[in-house]
């Protein structure tokens, strides 16, 4: 099972164009991915830099024939000029899908900070080696009260599909909306979390987890030891900073930790002015 995530600036690059063919083109040269997971997915935002104003998930179901894609909008409002505009996170899948779910952040008040609503975007699909639960997200960039906020609210989240995977519903096959739903303990959580590994949510997320629910455990050192984890953002655009950072990450379930077979970052494309992240997982 291959998965990339990548935070991919409303498909613009450092060239300042917007192509959506682009981002999937470098992703596909990565590797034949399975799960493709996008953050700042926009859908008719023609002020942002390059000109997002069209729909970039219309297109990426045209580039991405035979996958499923599921996409979060945290942002829903009308723009200045009464069109409908959207901004999220998105999960593709040609592993089959069994269920989607959009979970709104925590949004609490901090006057004068910048900001704006986050969201989760969860899809479950049938790996080969069994249900998992695919989580992205893009946390707060410049409110640390909300990024902590939401830090305990995926964990939280978590939690709760731990939870009904451990103590199901009433079982139901009437076809209707209450009929069974894939529940699991195994989760893949992954994203742009707008922090370092030195900050507090970058612990608390990996926080032991309560009985009947799985942790959650980074992806990179597993798998590549005492290899620093890469720098993801500000490694070719230094508009957000003169340092770079590794805020991209992938963390698993712990019960997925022995299928961790390989990961890597794509350090060289500037498709984006963050860098994409490849997670390989065993099949069996």
């Amino acid at each position: 099972m291959k998965l990339i995530t990548w935070n991919v600036q409303w498909f613009c690059g450092l060239d300042d164009v917007v192509s959506v063919e682009r981002v999937v083109d470098e992703a596909r040269a990565m590797t034949d991915f399975d799960v493709l997971c996008l953050q700042e997915v926009a859908v008719n935002y023609p002020k942002l830099g390059g000109n997002a104003g069209f729909d970039q998930v219309a297109r990426l179901q045209q580039l991405l024939p035979g996958f499923e894609l599921c996409f979060g909008a945290a942002v829903d409002e009308f723009g200045r000029a009464g069109q409908r505009q959207r901004f999220g996170n998105l999960v593709a899948t040609r592993l089959p899908l069994l269920q989607q779910q959009h979970t709104p952040l925590p949004y609490p008040a901090e006057g004068g900070v910048r900001s704006m609503p986050r969201m989760c975007t969860s899809a479950t699909v049938r790996a080969p080696f069994g249900p998992v639960r695919i989580m992205t997200t893009h946390l707060e960039f410049y409110s640390r009260i909300q990024r902590m906020a939401q830090a305990q609210a995926l964990v939280a989240l978590h939690a709760q599909g731990c939870r009904q995977a451990a103590h199901p519903p009433m079982d139901d096959e009437t076809g209707g909306p209450f009929q069974n739903k894939a529940h699991t303990h195994s989760a893949i959580l992954c994203g742009d979390f707008n922090l370092e590994t030195t900050d507090p949510e970058y612990a608390l997320l990996q926080a032991a987890a309560e009985p009947n629910c799985t942790g959650l455990v980074d992806a990179w050192p597993v798998t590549n030891g005492e290899v620093p984890h890469p720098s993801t953002f500000r490694l070719h655009d230094k508009r957000y900073g003169p340092v770079p950072v590794s805020c991209d990450f992938v963390f698993v379930s712990e019960d997925l930790r022995g299928r961790l077979q390989r990961m890597e970052c794509n350090l060289h494309t500037r498709a984006s002015d963050h860098q994409p992240v490849l997670l390989e997982l065993a099949s069996d």
